[in-house]
C-alpha cells in the first residue's frame, strides 16, 4: 500500500494540470471565433453560388452565373476600381501624415504628451460621427465656407463634396485624419526603439539632422511603415461608415467603393449577388493588398 501512495499522488498532479492547461482557456475563444467567424465565412462561399435572394423562398445551385452577371454590369468594375483609389489613397495620407506627426512629437515634453492625445482622439471616435461631422462642415451652407468666407470678406458657398473628381480625394483625407493618430503612434514606436549607438555614429560623420533622418532612421523605420501601410490598406478596403456618412456614395456614384455597393445591393433583396460581391472584396484583398504586404517585407530584410 505505501509503495502505491506516491502513485497515486503522481496520477492525481498529472490529472490536475492536465486539467488546468492554458488551452482550455481558449477553447470558448475558439467557439465564438468559429461561430461568428469561420462559419459565416464559409456560408459566404457557398451562397455566392446560389440564387439567394429575398423573393423566394427556395434557394438553387447557380454556378457561376453570379460571377458573369457582375462581369457584364460596369458598376461592379466601377465599384472596384474606386476601392482601389481610396485605398491608395488612404494609405499615403494616412502614413504621410503619421510619420510628420511622429517626427515633430518625438521629444517628450508635455507639450508633445498633450499633442499626441489630442491627435489619438479621432482614432477613439466613432466613424460614422466622424463622417457626420465633417459632413456637415463641409456642407456649402457649412462651417468651413463660413471661416472661409469670415477670412475672405465675402459669402463662400462651395460643394466640398459635390464634385465627381474631387470628392474621392476628400473623403480619403477625411479617413486618414481620423486614423493617422494610430499611425503617429506606431511611427513614435519605431523612432523609441532606435538604436542610439548607430545615430550617434551619423552625427559623428557630420551627417545633419535632414540627412540623417532619411538615410538612418527612415530606413529603421521599415518595419512600421510595413505595419501602418499594411493597416491602412486593409482598413480602407474594408471601408464604409465614413464614405456612407459623408457622401453615401455619390455624387454620381464616384466615391461608391465597393462596400457601399454590397450595402445597396443586399438592400434591395438580392442577396446573393451581394455575397458574390463580398466574395470578391475578399479576393481582392487577398490578390492586391498582401503582395504589397510581402514586398514590404522583403525591403525589411535588405534594408
Amino acid at each position: 500500500m505505501r509503495s502505491r501512495r506516491p502513485d497515486h499522488r503522481h496520477s492525481a498532479q498529472a490529472r490536475a494540470e492536465k486539467n488546468n492547461h492554458p488551452g482550455r482557456f481558449l477553447v470558448p475563444a475558439f467557439v465564438v471565433l468559429g461561430i461568428f467567424f469561420f462559419l459565416p465565412t464559409v456560408y459566404n462561399f457557398v451562397y455566392a453560388f446560389t440564387d439567394w435572394s429575398g423573393f423566394k423562398s427556395e434557394i438553387n445551385f447557380v454556378g457561376f452565373d453570379n460571377f458573369q452577371n457582375l462581369a457584364s454590369s460596369g458598376t461592379l468594375f466601377s465599384s472596384l476600381r474606386i476601392t482601389l483609389v481610396y485605398a491608395v489613397l488612404v494609405a499615403i495620407f494616412q502614413n504621410v501624415f503619421g510619420l510628420a506627426l511622429a517626427v515633430l512629437l518625438e521629444r517628450d515634453t508635455r507639450l508633445n504628451r498633450f499633442a499626441r492625445v489630442c491627435f489619438f482622439i479621432p482614432v477613439v471616435m466613432s466613424a460614422l460621427a466622424v463622417g457626420y461631422i465633417f459632413q456637415a462642415l463641409l456642407k456649402p451652407e457649412g462651417a468651413l465656407n463660413g471661416v472661409v468666407g469670415a477670412v475672405l470678406g465675402t459669402d463662400v458657398t462651395v460643394a466640398w463634396l459635390g464634385s465627381t473628381t474631387w470628392t474621392i480625394v476628400v473623403v480619403a483625407l477625411i479617413h486618414a485624419w481620423k486614423w493617422m493618430g494610430l499611425s503617429m503612434l506606431i511611427y513614435l514606436a519605431g523612432l523609441k526603439t532606435m538604436p542610439e549607438d548607430i545615430l550617434e555614429a551619423a552625427r559623428i560623420d557630420g551627417a545633419s539632422t535632414w540627412k540623417a533622418f532619411w538615410a538612418v532612421r527612415f530606413p529603421l523605420l521599415a518595419p512600421a511603415v510595413t505595419f501602418s501601410v499594411a493597416t491602412a490598406l486593409l482598413g480602407s478596403m474594408n471601408g464604409f461608415d465614413i464614405v456612407q456618412a459623408t457622401t453615401e456614395g455619390g455624387p454620381a456614384r464616384t466615391t461608391e467603393i465597393l462596400n457601399i455597393f454590397i450595402y445597396r445591393t443586399f438592400g434591395q433583396g438580392l442577396f446573393a449577388q451581394a455575397t458574390t460581391m463580398s466574395l470578391i472584396l475578399f479576393l481582392m484583398v487577398v490578390v492586391l493588398a498582401f503582395p504589397v504586404i510581402r514586398t514590404l517585407r522583403k525591403r525589411e530584410e535588405v534594408l
